[in-house]
């Protein structure tokens, strides 16, 4: 067991990198809207395409990989995670490399087709990266490496925005908002991708190309808990995306903070950084790790390290092109604090079943919901940030329990599932239209309903059963 271990840990060093990398390229968006707003004077709506193009291609490249398998078998299967894992990367360099001619060109439709072509490489590493670390050891350690890559995932989307802002309006500027800003951290970037393709090429990974005879048709729909686990992906990528989108005008709200928009986008910092201490803490609590004082001790110190990381992170401004830090003060941020501490009282708590933790953190995102559409000041506030703390390990649990022992059907099954992403473009639109109906705070039942069928998949929808 020890050999194996030490085989596979040069490989899931290397499949981590790549969860940082599409996290960090993923949310480099929300630095690139208002960029791009500013400089072709957009709309709001018509700057809302710059995630529907993004997004749009989780949905369309998933649907067409499960055609394809459907009427010539598992393409992923064929040739193998590395290849696949290959073939992700080059599209993403390519996609970032398309920046350049948009930039000089000043077209916003090309910005577009570019970033459609880098979802598409992040969507083939999704298919093809998620299953892989779950398979890269053992069974039962599963959601324990999916936690953690997610956490280095998380990680990414943490630094980006600061990343981004100083190369946007910084290194690459002069003070001014221009498209040609944009060239040269995109190449930068797509330099990456195509050195990690040529890396992964030479770095001698577990092939894992499937020796079964590969089925072609729609069998993979047979199994029960690959179809609810669809749902629960839909669900669960649609509340997480629908509460990140409308937090910073729930901050807003005069019963709740009061904040502006620049006073809210310091604390939805938060709210995704309290995904990343989860996940982490979700790779070490659902490991393999024995003995339990030692685990324990573990988890408290990542939890107090990265919470340290996330509070320094938040501290850095950029106004103007001028950067300053500025630390907030704890009297401001110690119910955060406390919730932490619950979020590592209920790792304890929920053990290394997958499943018992899926249903255990829905449940409590339940009632911070609640507590969100009912209460008012710092209770609601920070209940809402907490959501984040609790969502973090969702993913990977529900991933790895939808995949559970598919065999040959498991790349299938995965473009499956990561289709069902389209829920973040979808979830948040009901929200919305809900919201201009009855007000933002009681619009959040939304999210509480998908919760809810998270909570009913963690409690029966995981078994496997055959329909």
């Amino acid at each position: 067991m020890d050999s194996k271990k030490t085989r596979y840990r040069k490989p899931f060093i290397t499949i981590t990198f790549l969860f940082f990398i599409w996290g960090f390229i993923t949310v480099m968006n929300d630095v690139l809207i208002p960029h791009l707003k500013a400089v072709f004077e957009l709309s709001y709506f018509q700057a809302a395409f710059i995630q529907f193009a993004f997004f749009g291609a989780f949905f369309v490249i998933s649907l067409l990989y499960f055609f394809i398998s459907v009427l010539q078998g598992d393409p992923i299967a064929r040739i193998g995670y590395k290849n696949g894992i290959i073939i992700g990367l080059l599209l993403c360099g390519i996609g970032c490399c398309l920046f350049y001619p948009a930039a000089s060109y000043q077209r916003y439709f090309i910005f577009l087709g570019a970033l459609f072509v880098l979802a598409s490489g992040v969507t083939i590493l999704q298919i093809t990266a998620n299953p892989y670390a779950a398979i890269l050891g053992t069974p039962e350690t599963a959601s324990s490496r999916l936690n953690l890559a997610q956490g280095f995932n998380s990680f990414g989307t943490t630094l980006a925005p600061i990343i981004g802002a100083v190369l946007l309006y910084k290194v690459f500027s002069d003070g001014e908002i221009t498209v040609d800003s944009l060239k040269m951290p995109y190449l930068i970037y797509g330099s990456l991708f195509f050195m990690l393709a040529v890396i992964i090429k030479f770095v001698k990974l577990p092939s894992f190309v499937n020796t079964e005879k590969i089925e072609k048709g729609l069998g993979v729909l047979k199994f029960r808990h690959v179809v609810l686990g669809m749902f629960a992906i839909f669900f669960y990528v649609g509340g997480e995306v629908s509460i990140g989108s409308f937090l910073i005008n729930f901050f807003g709200l005069e019963n709740i903070m009061g904040m502006n928009e620049a006073e809210g986008g310091v604390f939805l910092s938060y709210y995704w950084g309290g995904a990343m201490i989860g996940r982490f803490l979700g790779s070490v609590s659902m490991g393999s790790i024995d003995d339990k004082i030692k685990k324990y001790l573990l988890m408290a110190g990542l939890s107090i390290l990265f919470f340290f990381v996330l509070y320094c992170i938040t501290a850095i401004k950029v106004e103007a092109g001028e950067f300053s830090i500025q630390l907030l003060s704890f009297s401001k941020i110690w119910l955060f604090v406390v919730f932490l501490l619950i979020n590592y009282l209920s790792f304890l708590i929920g053990g290394t079943k997958p499943s018992k933790v899926l249903t255990l953190f829905a449940s409590i995102v339940i009632v911070l919901l609640l507590i969100m559409m009912i209460g008012r000041g710092e209770i609601a506030f920070w209940s809402a940030i907490a959501i984040g703390a609790f969502n973090s390990i969702l993913w990977s649990n529900i991933f790895t329990l939808a995949i559970k022992d598919l065999g040959r059907y498991t790349s299938q099954a995965s473009s499956l599932l990561v289709m069902m992403i389209v829920g973040g473009a979808l979830i948040p639109l009901l929200q919305g239209a809900v919201a201009d109906s009855i007000g933002i705070q009681l619009s959040f039942f939304i999210p509480l309903v998908c919760y809810i069928y998270l909570m009913f998949y963690g409690i029966t929808g995981y078994k496997v059963k055959n329909l």
